[in-house]
């Protein structure tokens, strides 16, 4: 019998502007919610932070002129969301500072990332741009309502006292 592997992807390029980068972050609690992941679980929100820092970051430091950047989500079923955001830029690879001091006014993004996701880094995108990664560990797959309605019930009703 022919083991099932369950993948399940999802791209969209998107305008390199702050409106673009609020429309990634919407798009991938959707998603997600198509996915069975509801925007309510940790899964999205730590996914919605991760997208809305990446697109940000995109808009504001990988942006060229005329160019979007691209949101790419992947869930395999094994239990890695993998998120990419690919922009035109990559002479400018984002790097996490260690730390980031209270009077700094940016740099505390990348530790967001970093503190929420299992592992994070860069790729280039040929032929100049560069892809930013981030894999979030997922919890047991949750069921969508159409396909638990398909799934036979594990319950069973405690046994009445006697």
């Amino acid at each position: 019998m022919k083991s099932e592997i369950s993948t399940r992807h999802f791209t969209q390029l998107l305008s390199a502007t702050p409106r673009g980068a609020r429309l990634a972050r919407l798009l991938a609690v959707q998603q997600l919610d198509e996915w069975g992941r509801p925007p309510s679980c940790e899964v999205s929100e730590s996914a919605a932070l991760v997208v809305a820092e990446l697109a940000a970051n995109a808009v504001t430091h990988g942006q060229v002129k005329g160019r979007g950047f691209r949101l790419t989500l992947s869930a395999e079923a094994s239990d890695t969301l993998r998120i990419e955001v690919a922009d035109p830029r990559g002479d400018r690879r984002p790097l996490a500072r260690p730390t980031a001091s209270s009077t700094d006014e940016t740099g505390r993004g990348l530790l967001l990332v970093d503190a929420l996701t299992a592992r994070w880094g860069t790729e280039p995108w040929p032929p100049s741009g560069k892809v930013v990664w981030a894999e979030i560990g997922l919890p047991r797959p949750m069921l969508t309502a159409s396909e638990s309605a398909t799934q036979p019930s594990t319950w069973t009703a405690p046994e009445a006292a006697n």
